[in-house]
């Protein structure tokens, strides 16, 4: 190695990469860390509270992680999966509050009843169905559940208000659900980062990653002159850079991209920020995804509190943009195609026709076909009480499929290659929810001995649960979450 080696380089100021750099500083403080975001300031892509909904993904709410199968049956594996990790976050982030990392809890999380709203008989069936599974299940059980117009109208008065009589509707209701402001966690933990010797690198975007014979990564980074590029050398590297992970991983040569590409799916939210509107609701209400609709289009009406001030989002609107980030480029997408992923990319563009349907119904939609969509869920919504924001871009993964040839996932998946020396991720929500566990996944992946030998123990005292979990031990699910909401301030919401 030349003397000017960094033991770990992360690109992407998100909450990936600081949680990632964080849980390394715990276990080895020694070990020298930089950090590259493109952008003038951390967080300012997915991470950003603007450009993401701030649930606390649990799935107390989101109906995708139970769907319905052909045979009518329902399996609550997913929606726990979803829960014991999102679990690991909320006792991690405890940990880190005693110890004084991050900050009052109030500056990134805020107790917030998750909501699921239906309509129609067929809907209400099924959520009756699915709150008699999940009531049984520790994680979950707190969870209520009315087809009462007047209850369901005191968890959340703007759902009913003014809604016709004759509707059939029905609403869950866990108060253990949260807001989180993942923006201002990845602001501490990288403000925490930087004081414990990281060196932060703002405004400079990284052109490459090439492996040399030794095994260590040479990142071309934007030289300090701003012309040309220049070299820093890494034993490990971690792409954390949201939709620009893609074509970086690709750059890297790893064998482990070929075949993936990406999709990408812009939207936006309607947000009102009139405290006498805004006062009326204090919940994550999440409906049922339209025909066709991709999971992380499900339409939802949030509580979102932001630098103290709390706000009200329903959306997301979806629509299509080539760019892989924000801020990126209209060449992001046809410059992302390889001879390796265009036969897996051209399938799913041949099978997910109502996808694409979707889109172009969504892209051409007038203001008053959006507002219409909003009163689905707030009767009294007023078009003049409500803008339009535009939200973070989310790049989907496309990969191949040995049945079909190529599928479009929804979710997260964690790229390891180079021997364990280089790591990514691609993909998006349920992402910053569980971006503790996918990052302890990391880490046991590509540095396995140091894990099960040294590391593991330092982590299980941080977050209990790691590699046990808490919904097969009633006692213990309680008793986390009573000591994670003490000490994040989750006291739980009176109705």
């Amino acid at each position: 190695m030349t003397n000017n080696t960094v033991d770990v380089v992360l690109i992407g100021g998100g909450v990936m990469s600081a949680t990632l750099g964080t849980l390394i500083k715990q276990v080895q403080p020694d070990w020298t860390m930089e950090i590259f975001e493109s952008r003038p300031e951390v967080a300012t892509e997915s991470s950003n509270a603007w450009n993401n909904a701030g649930t606390g993904h649990a799935a107390l709410c989101e109906l995708n992680y139970m769907p319905e199968a052909a045979d009518g049956s329902l399996s609550p594996a997913k929606a726990i999966d979803i829960n014991e990790q999102f679990q690991l976050s909320r006792q991690w982030w405890s940990s880190l509050v005693r110890q004084g990392v991050l900050g009052e809890p109030a500056s990134f999380i805020n107790a917030t009843p998750h909501m699921t709203f239906v309509r129609g008989e067929a809907n209400v069936d099924y959520l009756r169905r699915r709150f008699e599974i999940l009531k049984r299940e520790p994680l979950f059980s707190d969870m209520e559940y009315s087809e009462d117009p007047a209850q369901i109208a005191e968890w959340a008065p703007l759902l009913v208000d003014r809604r016709s009589k004759d509707e059939v509707f029905a609403a869950t209701r866990s108060e253990s659900g949260t807001d989180v402001d993942f923006g201002a966690v990845t602001r501490q933990l990288i403000d925490h980062l930087v004081a414990a010797g990281a060196r932060l690198h703002l405004d400079t975007p990284v052109k490459s990653l090439k492996r040399r014979a030794d095994g260590s990564w040479d990142v071309g980074v934007k030289a300090i002159s701003g012309v040309g590029v220049r070299n820093v050398n890494a034993k490990f590297v971690f792409v954390g850079a949201g939709g620009g992970a893609l074509q970086l991983l690709q750059s890297s040569g790893i064998p482990e991209i070929r075949g993936f590409g990406g999709f990408p799916i812009s939207g936006k939210f309607l947000k009102c920020d009139k405290p006498e509107i805004v006062s009326q609701h204090h919940a994550k209400v999440y409906g049922k995804a339209a025909v066709g609709a991709p999971p992380m289009s499900v339409p939802h009406l949030d509580t979102r509190v932001v630098d103290g001030k709390m706000s009200l989002l329903f959306g997301p609107y979806a629509g299509f943009s080539p760019n892989f980030l924000k801020k990126g480029s209209w060449w992001d997408l046809p410059g992302s195609v390889r001879p390796h992923n265009l036969g897996p990319m051209l399938k799913v563009g041949l099978t997910e026709f109502s996808l694409e349907k979707y889109l172009v119904g969504e892209v051409l939609a007038s203001r008053e076909q959006q507002m219409r969509t909003l009163r689905e869920y707030m009767p009294t919504a007023r078009t003049e009480d409500w803008e339009m924001i535009t939200a973070g871009q989310r790049v989907q993964v496309m990969k191949k499929d040995p049945k079909k040839g190529g599928i479009l996932q929804f979710g997260t998946e964690v790229i390891t290659g180079g021997e364990g020396t280089i790591a990514g991720l691609l993909g998006a929500s349920p992402g910053a929810s569980t971006a503790v566990h996918a990052m302890l996944g990391v880490l046991s992946r590509c540095f396995p001995e140091q894990f099960e030998q040294r590391w593991r123990a330092e982590f299980v005292r941080h977050v209990p649960a790691f590699g046990t979990g808490l919904n097969g031990d009633p006692a213990a699910a309680a008793a986390s979450l009573a000591e994670t909401a003490e000490v994040l301030g989750l006291a739980p919401v009176t109705a």
